[in-house]
């Protein structure tokens, strides 16, 4: 093989480092074309189009089950307790027997009091007798002046015997019924604080009682929200004092567990002050209980309907993300390319969100794979899965 005419004069060793260097650069050359990273895969991300509607605002506040009429059951006299003919936690109406004590000591001092009464009385007639005849005895002068104005004084002093002795039967009579306790309204009993056999002093109590058909719930509303309303709840009492039915705000009661209760509430009454210690005045509301499935200590929370807010712009909350106080979400645009776009957020109504400010309607946002998202990025979107049907536990 000839060789070339350039090489002839070259040194040994320069055509060592050439070929060489040569080598060098082919190996690199064949590296970087093994090492050159492929092309990254375009993220899937599930989108939604932000909505417009009228949406419903709801206030909400945490409340308190308490009797409509609520009783606390006392003993007035001192007695053993014979029986005890309730069932405790039952309905009962009003004059059904809840305690019976021991009456024998009572229909003795009636009996007494009885034959106190007829000795007033025959003792009366007596001196009523001696005044109709010492009268015109008198005025013939066949007894003295004296004789008769004892004879008055004595009639005077009966009469005020008598009427002591009928206030000593009235008052035996009232222990004698007192010694059976009855209930003074319709409404559930509560658990009994005596047992039989007990001794039980005057003003010792022996159970309470309430009225929970209507149940009222207290719940705590701030000052403002007073002022915004204090026109309604004045309409409210004028209603009910001309007894018109009641056309204001429907109240929704959600019990432990996201139970939702049948029946509707009504405003009813609203504390006389404002508490200066939490700038909240106390309200009652009152709930239809059919059933006295509803007891006065139980735990809810009341909703109402307070405004709408027209053409309000929705998302789901899972697409807004709060940065350090502030709120964004990823904005699809029709290439596909992501935007970063703070937001400004109004109420939340379910699983959704209120957006006041930054968002169209139409646009597309990011419910799931915000993660994987970058500014610029472009992104393969797909709408989310159809959700499962939800359930709402209601008590029947």
């Amino acid at each position: 093989m000839a060789v070339h005419p350039r090489f002839i004069d070259l040194p040994k060793r320069s055509v060592s480092v050439w070929l060489l260097s040569l080598l060098a650069l082919t190996l690199v050359h064949c590296k970087g074309e093994s090492t050159s990273a492929p092309p990254a895969p375009v993220p899937q991300v599930e989108v939604v189009e932000a909505i417009q509607k009228d949406v419903p605002i709801h206030s909400e506040w945490v409340g308190t089950t308490d009797g409509s009429v609520n009783a606390v059951i006392r003993a007035q006299v001192t007695g053993y307790l014979l029986k005890r003919p309730y069932t405790e936690g039952s309905f009962v109406k009003k004059g059904t027997t809840l305690f019976e004590l021991d009456p024998s000591k009572f229909q003795a001092s009636l009996d007494q009091s009885h034959g106190e009464l007829a000795k007033a009385k025959a003792q009366l007639l007596k001196t009523k007798q001696d005044v109709e005849r010492d009268t015109p005895l008198a005025k013939q002068g066949a007894v003295s002046q004296k004789e008769l104005d004892d004879s008055i004084q004595a009639y005077e002093a009966a009469k005020g015997m008598t009427a002591s002795a009928k206030a000593a039967v009235e008052q035996a009579k009232l222990n004698l019924d007192w010694a059976r306790i009855t209930a003074p309204i319709d409404g559930v009993v509560g658990i009994a604080k005596a047992q039989i056999g007990d001794l039980i002093e005057s003003n010792s109590e022996l159970t309470s009682m309430s009225t929970v058909d209507p149940i009222r719930v207290y719940f705590p509303i701030s000052e403002q929200e007073y002022l915004g309303a204090a026109e309604k709840i004045q309409e409210r009492y004028q209603e009910r004092e001309r007894g018109e039915k009641y056309g204001g705000v429907e109240l929704e009661l959600i019990l432990g567990g996201e139970k939702v209760y049948p029946h509707k509430g009504q405003f009813f009454l609203v504390d006389r002050q404002v508490d200066v210690k939490t700038g909240t005045i106390r309200v009652a509301a009152l709930f239809p209980n059919p059933n006295n499935f509803l007891r006065p200590g139980q735990f809810a929370r009341v909703r109402a309907v307070t405004k709408t807010k027209e053409n309000a712009l929705l998302v789901p909350q899972r697409a807004v993300m709060e940065m350090q106080g502030s709120y964004q979400v990823v904005v699809v645009n029709l290439e596909n390319k992501a935007d970063i776009r703070p937001v400004k957020v109004g109420e939340r109504i379910g699983t959704l969100w209120i957006i006041d400010q930054g968002l169209k309607p139409g646009e597309r946002v990011v419910v799931e794979g915000l993660q994987k998202v970058k500014a610029g990025m472009t992104v393969k979107p797909a709408p989310p899965p159809a959700p499962a049907e939800e359930k709402t536990e209601k008590i029947e």
